[in-house]
């Protein structure tokens, strides 16, 4: 096959971008939904149950991109501390709606036991306009360790910091949570990660050699190789199952190109290491979840309730093993 580098049609192959290219791209983005209505305004009905803070606000347009998370209200020093970020990859619908649906249906369920904070919409400038980076042509879930291990070859390397990135562990920091018990990061596997970013990423990069992929049908969950807790993954499949099917290793035996290591769930180096969101708390119960929204076999709904239904598995799990 084709390298997939060379069909995008911004920069010269082999040659990675500068300004220029960067710019080029940010230009050819546009507006496709709208934060304000689909984030913003459930936000606001949600102010008379929780606490609604504003943390920060992009650059790019302040007034238009604030930066909010919820939390539960009666949040006492004694309880497990939970984090639920959505929308890191902003174009990643479900990650944003799941959580809030989740604020919306379930999280009041949890009150007593946990101290919850959500952070719904990490990037609402990808949100709206439907992209995996930021107007910087960074990957925010690459963002949150610059100073992490860089491997060549690799597809999970660190990238600079983003205002997201630097936004939230500011916010993050602010709470003075010297222990996190638990943090679940909401994602999406896309098409477009095979037709649009993967090649914007092999051309922004300079990569030529960049082969097509197979993009999984099916949710799946991503661990940390070096803290499996398995028992603990193996509960929030067994209750996703019951809302969307379960996505299947490829012929290889693999998914997006990494070993599956139980039904449904893939292990890669420490997220921190690698600057994703998943490994931005010190949590030892963290994972990222992965919803495939384009399934024929899989409507909206149902991905924004396999959202809500690894939540709550999750924190299930923790309070019936008393692992917290």
């Amino acid at each position: 096959m084709a390298s997939i580098a060379k069909t995008f049609p911004i920069g010269t192959p082999g040659m990675p971008w500068g300004p220029g290219e960067k710019a080029a791209w940010l230009s050819t983005r546009k507006i496709q939904r709208s934060y304000k209505e689909e984030v913003l305004q459930k936000l606001e009905g949600l102010k008379g149950r929780y606490d609604v803070q504003q943390y920060g606000a992009l650059p790019i347009d302040e007034q238009r991109y604030p930066l909010y998370a919820v939390k539960t209200r009666n949040w006492a020093a004694g309880k497990p501390c939970v984090l639920v970020t959505g929308g890191v990859h902003g174009y990643e619908k479900s990650g944003v709606q799941g959580a809030i649906q989740f604020l919306d249906t379930t999280a009041e369920n949890y009150t007593d036991k946990f101290n919850i904070v959500v952070a719904p919409s990490v990037s609402p400038w990808g949100y709206e306009t439907i992209q995996r980076w930021n107007p910087q042509a960074t990957d925010p879930n690459r963002s949150f360790n610059p100073e992490g291990e860089v491997v060549p070859g690799r597809s999970f390397n660190p990238e600079p910091a983003t205002e997201e990135s630097s936004a939230l562990i500011a916010f993050l920091g602010s709470l003075g949570v010297d222990q996190w018990t638990c943090h679940i990061d909401l994602h999406e596997t896309t098409d477009t990660d095979e037709t649009e970013f993967r090649p914007a990423k092999a051309a922004r990069d300079g990569i030529t050699d960049c082969k097509p992929d197979v993009i999984p049908d099916g949710f799946y969950l991503v661990s940390d190789s070096s803290n499996p807790q398995a028992e603990w993954h193996k509960a929030m499949i067994d209750a996703v199952r019951k809302v969307t099917h379960i996505a299947p290793p490829d012929a290889d035996g693999l998914i997006i190109g990494e070993t599956v290591v139980q039904e449904g769930v893939i292990a890669i180096p420490a997220p921190k290491s690698l600057g994703l969101c998943a490994g931005v708390t010190n949590a030892p119960y963290a994972t990222t979840t992965e919803v495939y929204p384009d399934s024929p076999s899989a409507t909206e709904e149902q991905c924004n309730l396999a959202q809500v239904a690894c939540i709550a598995a999750a924190l299930d799990h923790l309070v019936h093993s008393g692992s917290c």
